[in-house]
């Protein structure tokens, strides 16, 4: 197990003189907690995956260094690294039986073999894999041989971190959650850093104390889900987590106020923007209700509504900006127009895609 720095990290496939805009992973410093549960999370093409393989030893960064503990391991092989890795689709040995599997990779360290069949044990409960231990992996489900793929990245103690490359893409819908739950649960318990690539925000959250949003090769924000959700840092991770993301409007604002298509709305605290910058309004649909029309608000054309049982969302468009509102409960929607009531406390202001502080 360990902390594990990454100082300056940067990749390029295209040679170290390429266009800093076009690096796959744009320069990234930070800390992972030994025994931590991170998640990469973003679309494809973001610079998850080679975050990730830098980490693992797989691909050799263009600048910078990884510190495990402290030591620089950026010139070790994969091997020397010390670390386990999952990858999508599960990788294990069809003519093996399952305990076969699960002891492959302490058996390759020549460990004892009350050592190894007491870890294979113990693997095997926290997988449920205990009455297939004897049985040929190749007979076994998708989701069965991915739970092999996890115990064999999971059996060894030593390790300084177990990657997750999209773990549960080949898992059928009702079985990846019980995974996750399950995944939780071993981190837990088996006080292991893991740090696990998807791009559902849904396997992130609910898998990670932390979440590192990506976008375009740079990290744009790490935090808890609730940080995330309650304070995006870029306009992207406002619309990206959430369903439905956050409203992105285009806004005037000045001191305490901002404009909307002619209306105003109030702001709890008091903004003095760059000239020249992009201003925008970030506000969840959680947080913007649909009422009456009526003056002081602004007006907004029902497009649709969604109703999800828990709760009702109505599609809008506010001029030419498309936007979400919760719909209250017991409120009937008549008509084609509707006013928002916006929670001030849960606006924010964006300049250039950032978030900006104001003063209280």
């Amino acid at each position: 197990m360990a902390r594990i720095d990454l100082v300056d990290l940067a990749q390029s496939y295209s040679g170290n003189d390429a266009d800093p805009a076009s690096f796959a992973l744009k320069p990234v410093t930070m800390t992972w907690r030994q025994g931590g549960a991170y998640a990469l999370l973003g679309p494809s093409g973001c610079g998850k995956t080679t975050l990730l393989n830098l980490i693992s030893g797989i691909v050799t960064p263009s600048r910078g260094k990884i510190l495990f503990d402290g030591v620089d391991i950026t010139p070790l092989s994969t091997q020397k690294r010390n670390i386990a890795q999952v990858f999508q689709f599960p990788v294990i040995y069809d003519t093996m039986t399952v305990g076969q599997n699960l002891a492959f990779p302490l058996k390759n360290r020549g460990l004892p073999k009350n050592e190894i069949d007491a870890r294979v044990a113990e693997i095997a409960r926290l997988l449920d894999l205990e009455p297939f231990l004897s049985r040929k992996a190749m007979r076994l489900t998708a989701d069965a041989k991915q739970k092999i793929s996890l115990g064999r990245g999971l059996v060894r103690s030593d390790v300084a971190a177990v990657l997750f490359d999209e773990p549960l893409t080949v898992i059928d819908p009702e079985l990846k959650w019980q995974l996750r739950s399950k995944l939780k649960a071993l981190h837990r318990e088996l006080d292991l850093t893991m740090i696990y690539v998807t791009h559902d925000q849904t396997e992130a959250l609910t898998f990670a104390d932390t979440v590192v949003v990506m976008h375009d090769g740079r990290v744009v924000q790490s935090g808890t889900p609730a940080e995330l959700f309650d304070k995006p840092a870029h306009t992207f991770v406002g619309y990206f987590i959430g369903s439905p993301g956050m409203n992105i409007v285009p806004a005037e604002v000045r001191g305490r106020e901002a404009r909307i298509g002619g209306h105003s709305i109030a702001l709890n605290r008091s903004y003095a923007l760059p000239a020249g910058a992009k201003v925008e309004l970030g506000v969840r649909p959680e947080f913007v209700d649909v009422a009456t029309p009526a003056p002081g608000l602004i007006s907004a054309n029902i497009e649709r509504i969604d109703d999800l049982g828990r709760v009702r969302f109505a599609r809008l468009r506010v001029g030419d900006v498309k936007f979400a509102a919760r719909v209250p409960p017991g409120f009937s929607v008549s008509g084609d127009v509707a006013g928002l009531v916006f929670d001030a406390s849960r606006v924010h202001v964006y300049a250039d895609s950032l978030l900006v502080e104001g003063a209280a």
